[in-house]
């Protein structure tokens, strides 16, 4: 089963055409890269399929729901209940703590659970670090925080957008473990990246060039 289709997508701004008739599918459980340089449409189709931003032509159908059909609004409630977004800059509350900053999604979503929040926190390695603010903790324990944070209200999907873009070479190879245990775990993975280091952890990459996907490649083959 596909949990994400995504047919002749095309997102045009005036005369760019940012991304040009794109087709791609995600089958529950897998993981796929979206790989490509700057300017190659990469983020556009994030925002897309991340029900941030709705397609200029085509659809985009995440688990048997045409999303380019619903408003706004509909987006938004998509997205908090079936997406778990991480993304490179974090996008932590300066003022709360760990804790705290998973539980905001726990209360956007359905009702806040400090319990829960924590064990959250326990499986990223976390736990110590549970009452430090943004700015007490590493890059990579940020990041292990927003990925808490994405998978407190159990998403369809995870989105994930250079996950490891500003940490160094140990924090990354944290952060790949913990999206290789969620996968193996069952979790659908979708990892946007320019790293081809980062991409071949998927078992399959969709290149992008000038808004077009110009091959797919099979990293497990």
């Amino acid at each position: 089963m596909n949990i994400l289709e995504v047919n002749n997508v095309s997102k045009i701004y005036g005369s760019l055409h940012a991304l040009s008739d794109i087709n791609m599918t995600v089958g529950e459980g897998k993981w796929v890269s979206i790989m490509g340089p700057s300017g190659s449409g990469k983020t556009t189709l994030m925002n897309i399929i991340g029900c941030m931003d709705k397609p200029s032509l085509g659809s985009v159908i995440l688990d048997g729901q045409d999303i380019t059909q619903s408003s706004l609004s509909e987006l938004t409630a998509i997205r908090r209940d079936k997406i778990g977004l991480i993304f490179q800059q974090f996008h932590l509350v300066s003022y709360l703590t760990a804790l705290e900053n998973v539980m905001v999604a726990q209360y956007y979503h359905s009702m806040v659970d400090e319990k829960e929040a924590m064990q959250a926190l326990e499986r990223v390695g976390l736990a110590a670090r549970a009452k430090h603010l943004p700015r007490q903790l590493s890059g990579g324990e940020q990041q292990r925080v927003c990925i808490a944070r994405a998978l407190i209200n159990y998403p369809r999907l995870i989105l994930a957008d250079e996950p490891t873009g500003n940490l160094d070479e140990a924090n990354e190879q944290l952060v790949m473990d913990l999206l290789h245990q969620l996968h193996q775990e069952g979790s659908t993975i979708i990892v946007v990246t320019h790293s081809p280091e980062v991409a071949r952890h998927a078992e399959s990459t969709v290149v992008l060039e000038h808004g077009k996907v110009a091959r797919i490649v099979n990293n497990k083959g």
